[in-house]
């Protein structure tokens, strides 16, 4: 065969994999897909076994259409040891409405009572509806001028609605939250599950008012968070999969960065968020009792796979090196391990991150605009970006 027909079949496969790839779901239309799938047992903590090795997201799956099942092992793992359970909703337990132009309220009901979500949305002066929406955790901190010229409304998700926990001030205990009134027996829940299950009740009312109602594309919806809301904006994505689009501003530990890494680098004496010294408001208590200290290598996954829970859709992860505690080397182990499972669907340009010192706590530097300009542009926009590549640190790809 001659160089010239080598060069050509290899164009010719290349176009082929670019094709299958296209073809796999940019988002879904539900939150769960692998909701019909049976838990399966989880052994005692104590029974797992050690694992130093970051574990394999892809364990057992041999093409896309097994993600699903392996995706929804991982999420049933995270809510069983990590955060709690995200309880499922029926459509019949929700309504939503519109007061005014602008606020979006969304009633959910259970036996036990209901909880009341309210949300302005800031349309857009460009572009026509239906419009991309862009919801912050707590609040959108990328940069405003990322999204003034561009046709993406903005929603913020106040979770205190959910889960009246906040870092500082004071606050309410386990027990006693908004959602613990609707799911009582649900109390041991880390703040992180209930405020996933709170985005979700938002993204449920948009859908049942439809974009005639809200003016918003249900296939555009992207989910933002800095800090302890990197981390939220990271869990709501991974456990929504009508999110098209999460972009996760220094996370920090429980957030992106891998546990066990982190371990591994506090034993050097670095000062990092680890699974010993995370806020416990967010996570279940029993997370810390069953894997503190070198127990750590029996959790049965580690956050890269909630990173993985994303794919196929799209994943950006920012990161500010200046801030040790923010464990951002732990973020970039967990980042290339998880970037293995968009790599073998042939979909690596859905996923990407960015981590960039010389500039405060979730100030966004113009340096690092691009990359998220562009992440935005393709993924909530549908416009031609250059995501292939985007593997940042310190400004070296």
């Amino acid at each position: 065969m001659t160089t010239k027909a080598i060069a050509l079949l290899l164009s010719l496969a290349a176009m082929t994999g670019r094709a299958q790839s296209q073809q796999l779901p940019m988002v879904y239309s539900v939150e769960n897909t692998g909701s019909h799938y049976e838990k399966s047992l989880m052994p005692k903590p104590c029974d797992l076994p050690v694992v130093r090795e970051l574990p394999d997201p892809l364990e057992g799956v041999g093409n896309f259409a097994e993600w699903s099942r392996r995706r929804s092992n991982i999420g049933h793992m995270i809510q069983h040891y990590g955060i709690g359970s995200k309880p499922a909703v029926s459509p019949g337990q929700v309504s939503a409405c519109m007061e005014g132009d602008t606020a979006l309220v969304v009633e959910v009901r259970t036996d036990c009572g209901s909880l009341t979500l309210h949300s302005e949305i800031r349309y857009p002066k460009t572009g026509q509806p239906p419009y991309a929406l862009m919801i912050g955790t707590s609040r959108v901190s990328l940069p405003r001028q990322l999204f003034d010229n561009r046709p993406i409304a903005i929603m913020t998700f106040h979770e205190k609605q959910v889960n009246d926990y906040g870092q500082w001030g004071s606050h309410h205990e386990r027990g006693e939250h908004p959602f613990d009134q609707l799911y009582p027996d649900l109390t041991a829940n880390g703040a992180y599950s209930e405020w996933a299950w709170g985005l979700s009740r938002l993204i449920d009312g948009l859908q049942l008012l439809g974009p005639e109602v809200t003016k918003i594309d249900m296939s555009r919806i992207g989910v933002t968070g800095c800090s302890y809301a990197g981390k939220m904006a990271l869990y709501c994505g991974a456990f929504d999969e009508r999110v098209a689009l999460t972009i996760a501003q220094e996370p920090g530990g429980g957030g992106a960065a891998a546990w066990r890494t982190s371990h591994e680098l506090t034993l050097e004496g670095r000062n990092l968020e680890d699974i010993d010294k995370t806020d416990y408001h967010w996570f279940l208590e029993s997370q810390r009792e069953n894997f503190r200290g070198d127990s750590v290598y029996r959790l049965p996954y580690d956050q890269h796979e909630l990173c993985a829970m994303v794919c196929p859709r799209a994943l950006l992860l920012l990161g500010n090196p200046d801030y040790e505690w923010l464990a951002d080397a732990s973020m970039l182990s967990s980042a290339v391990a998880a970037r293995k499972v968009w790599e073998r669907f042939g979909i690596a340009d859905r996923m990407g991150w960015s981590i960039v010192g010389g500039h405060g706590h979730c100030q966004l530097p113009e340096r690092q605009w691009p990359e998220v300009q562009a992440f935005i542009d393709r993924f909530l926009l549908g416009h031609e970006a250059p995501t292939d590549d985007v593997r940042i640190v310190d400004g070296q790809k």
